[in-house]
């Protein structure tokens, strides 16, 4: 098994980034209406002049009334969002039977909010069990907010979420719970995250759908997003980035009109229908694609099957010198997104190579040393030298052309 350059990745992250708190600029708490309001509504937040519009159905997903418990990052104009969702039965006609809170915090980078999420969850019990107490709230808000630039949420600067700092995901900056959400992502999908692989390379719009609770299919937007991570330098300058949208529902059709890639998620089934706001749409673990020239990359092939198994081989050894002997240095997160950028980097760094070359000729045996399948990844290949704007030529037979 390669090594994991744990050091030298270390060394690439600055300093002030790895210890940097989180920003916390928004701090809101909602709850489910009673019978006489129209909808979800926010109860109280701190700044109170900010505005939220949405953020009462991105906090509260769709659905979320059938379960206890949940959470969801979400994406608010530019800044994200965690919130904590949780449900209590009380004796009262007026609540409908349940009492529903969610309680979230809003950011300029996800990377961090995963820190504050055992503080959302107590409070948002601590809410339903005594309504209308918020000294803890303003407390946290006070130690943590940061300074709000003029203007609302969603006409400010683009943030930078840090693509180069994230594809290294040190403890200080996961998303994760301590089991690690890379480990279940591998075991959900198997075979298929080398189709999620290739489309997410591709820069396609990813719908990911999934009944409630939703936390952990925002788990499986930000393993997507991993999977295209790409450490050479020149790539991808012209492409648009890999960006975690998590969750999404109606009230975000206008923002996903506007998107040419994203990676998202859902409750709401009535996506399915929209064809026109994603180009691969996940049930579960049924990947799909209604594009016919991206219908063959569902198809797994011999060298999805081989990546697959020397990334489940990478893992049971790296488990093994864990289990005997207590090698904790690596982590199975480190592993699954070295794994994915290393074969990113190959394949980019043949084509540079091909491409600087006099006759710009891609062949077979290129192919294979990038790690694909010539006939199998043909179509991908043309893709990917289109998406971005390689120039090279493509000398592979298509078979059924022969």
């Amino acid at each position: 098994m390669p090594e994991l350059k744990q050091q030298n990745l270390i060394q690439a992250v600055p300093e002030n980034l790895m210890d940097r708190p989180v920003l916390v600029h928004v701090f809101f708490m909602l709850h489910f209406p009673p019978f006489f309001s129209p909808g979800n509504m926010v109860e109280w937040c701190l700044p109170q002049d900010i505005d939220l519009e949405g953020v009462e159905f991105k906090s509260m997903a769709s659905g979320s009334h059938k379960i206890q418990s949940d959470f969801i990052y979400f994406r608010k104009g530019l800044c994200f969002g965690l919130a904590c969702f949780a449900n209590m039965p009380v004796e009262s006609e007026l609540e409908r039977g349940a009492r529903m809170k969610s309680v979230g915090i809003l950011s300029p980078s996800y990377t961090l909010l995963y820190r504050y999420m055992h503080f959302l969850e107590n409070q948002v019990r601590h809410q339903l069990e005594m309504p209308g107490h918020y000294s803890h709230l303003e407390a946290f808000y006070d130690d943590k907010k940061g300074v709000l630039p003029a203007g609302n949420l969603a006409s400010q600067q683009p943030i930078h979420w840090l693509p180069s700092i994230h594809r290294y995901m040190y403890p200080e900056m996961k998303i994760t719970h301590p089991a690690g959400c890379m480990s279940q992502f591998i075991k959900f999908f198997g075979e298929q995250i080398l189709t999620l692989w290739k489309f997410a390379l591709l820069r396609k719009r990813i719908l990911i759908f999934s009944p409630p609770p939703v936390g952990v299919v925002c788990y499986r937007v930000y393993c997507c997003c991993c999977l295209a991570n790409v450490s050479l330098p020149g790539v991808g300058g012209t492409v648009p980035e890999s960006k975690p949208f998590f969750y999404v529902n109606v009230a975000d059709i206008e923002m996903l009109e506007t998107e040419v890639s994203y990676v998202a998620c859902t409750t709401e089934k009535i996506f399915e229908e929209k064809r026109d706001l994603y180009d691969v749409y996940v049930d579960n673990q049924n990947v799909k694609t209604h594009h016919e020239h991206l219908q063959p990359l569902l198809k797994i092939n011999s060298a999805d099957k081989e990546k697959y198994r020397r990334l489940n081989d990478q893992r049971q050894m790296l488990m093994y010198s864990q289990e005997v002997d207590g090698d904790c240095s690596s982590c199975e997160e480190d592993l699954f997104i070295l794994f994915f950028m290393e074969q990113n980097n190959r394949i980019f760094q043949t084509l540079m190579e091909v491409s600087a070359s006099q006759d710009k000729t891609l062949t077979a045996d290129h192919a294979r040393g990038m790690g694909l399948d010539p006939q199998g990844d043909r179509s991908f290949l043309m893709d990917l030298l289109e998406v971005y704007g390689i120039d090279v030529m493509l000398v592979i037979d298509n078979p059924c052309c022969t």
